[in-house]
């Protein structure tokens, strides 16, 4: 410690980084981290910085942060490896020990965080509509195929209406503030489902609907079957690996989201990134696992639609309201159908709005922070069409030309996705006897242009 710092406290560690003894307030510190003296070093940058002194055989002095649980301390540190003679560890000086209150997370981004874990771990999720009628369901566990397919077919009443809940006094129709948070049992499961719902809209929460996910208190016992309640009797790699995948690596990343918010408790500020780090690449092979799924599926030769008469413009407001966030935080404006605007079209309902959400990703994925998104309703010649513009780099006519292919990732390497969207997005098109189109030239942005029949 040179002469200009004041040493607060000494420390000292053998040659398995075990403080073998220790000064306040350093013990202290050692202790609430959960550690114990004698014991492993149990401050996370301390512990790294130790190993790092005594493998290498060099001197350290560096600035280390810690929590434990109620402050946040700063502190200069000052590491000498020692000889054999001396125990083949460290000893520690350390000075400038500074203490502050930990940082509180605002309600609202703890509230957000869990959402995101609850959407990583949910086993049904569902779109709902002002009234809580369910517009699309998706399901991963097998014990829940018979709710989906109860929510399916009663698009006419409230989701809540085909489960009991335990805990709720109060007799149907009920408030969603009452249902978010609530435990309920479904037909067909043995387990323990929580609710969360997501009201979206602004600046009256629901007013645009809802988003329903049901989280199991425990997980299956068994690896769970294929469901798909809509495509019975189709079968291949993807859909029989995705519902094997998907549950463990969707704990994963609601393990990682856990720690990265802190939500199990303080952790430096590097070890969050880590997890962070983890949570992306779990979501990035969860949507290549659902991705050859949805290949399987439109690649079978028994792959129907079943369409129905839906509003095009309806369709298009509502995937503009689930990617609302996401182009917020790149500062992207999406403009959608103006309120009452209509296009009535034949498709079905949730193929429909997976092709738009799609496309409105990408054209966010691929835009500058800035710019605007557009989606466009135009009819003509008996069929309906929405169109989604960006303002991006465009494409070569030889990207435009590929585009639609497997694995075609809009003419880039690395960007994450696994190049199969927009080929799944034109199978189902055309499986529902419409077709997607896109127009681009480099400077100018890309048009994608979805095709239904008319619905007059």
């Amino acid at each position: 410690m040179t002469a200009e710092r004041t040493v607060l406290a000494r420390a000292r560690t053998d040659a398995a980084d075990c403080l073998v003894e220790a000064d306040e307030p350093l013990a202290g510190l050692q202790r609430r981290c959960g550690g114990e003296l004698p014991g492993t070093v149990a401050i996370p940058q301390l512990l790294e910085a130790v190993s790092k002194a005594r493998t290498m055989g060099l001197k350290l002095a560096r600035s280390i942060t810690a929590t434990d649980g109620e402050e946040t301390i700063r502190a200069w540190v000052e590491i000498a490896p020692q000889d054999s003679a001396g125990g083949g560890g460290c000893a520690i000086s350390v000075g400038s020990w500074q203490s502050a209150p930990r940082a509180v997370e605002p309600d609202a981004e703890v509230a957000a965080r869990r959402i995101m874990i609850d959407r990583a771990v949910a086993e049904l999720t569902a779109r709902l509509d002002p009234a809580q009628r369910p517009l699309a369901v998706e399901v991963s566990a097998p014990d829940l195929g018979e709710l989906a397919k109860k929510l399916r077919d009663g698009r006419d009443r409230p989701w809540s209406e085909w489960l009991t809940f335990p805990d709720v006094a109060h007799h149907q129709p009920l408030h969603w503030r009452l249902l978010d948070g609530a435990r309920c049992r479904a037909p067909g499961s043995d387990r323990i489902w929580t609710v969360t719902l997501v009201p979206l809209g602004h600046p009256e929460p629901g007013s645009a609907g809802f988003e329903l996910l049901l989280v199991a208190d425990t997980p299956l016992a068994d690896a769970p079957e294929p469901v798909e309640a809509d495509d019975p009797g189709l079968s291949g790699f993807g859909r029989e690996l995705t519902p094997v995948l998907r549950p463990p690596i969707a704990r994963i990343i609601a393990n990682a989201e856990t720690i990265r918010s802190r939500l199990a408790g303080p952790l430096a500020e590097e070890y969050s990134d880590y997890a962070a780090d983890i949570a992306a690449a779990g979501q990035h092979l969860l949507s290549l696992v659902e991705d050859l799924a949805d290949l399987d599926i439109v690649d079978s030769d028994g792959f129907v639609t079943a369409p129905e008469p839906i509003d095009l413009a309806d369709v298009a407001r509502r995937a503009v309201g689930i990617l609302g966030m996401r182009a917020q935080a790149k500062t992207i404006t999406l403009t959608a159908p103006a309120v009452g605007e209509s296009l009535p079209a034949t498709g079905e309902f949730r193929r429909v709005l997976q092709i738009l959400l799609n496309l409105v990703g990408n054209a966010i994925a691929y835009s500058p922070a800035g710019s605007r998104v557009t989606l466009a309703l135009e009819k003509h010649a008996g069929s309906a069409l929405v169109t989604v513009a960006d303002q991006g780099p465009g494409l070569e006519h030889n990207q435009a030309a590929r585009i639609f292919e497997k694995f075609e990732r809009l003419g880039r390497s690395g960007d994450g996705g696994s190049g199969l969207g927009l080929y799944i997005s034109r199978k189902l098109a055309r499986a529902m006897g419409g077709e997607l189109t896109v127009s681009s030239a480099p400077g100018e942005g890309a048009r994608f242009t979805l095709t239904l029949p008319a619905d007059d």
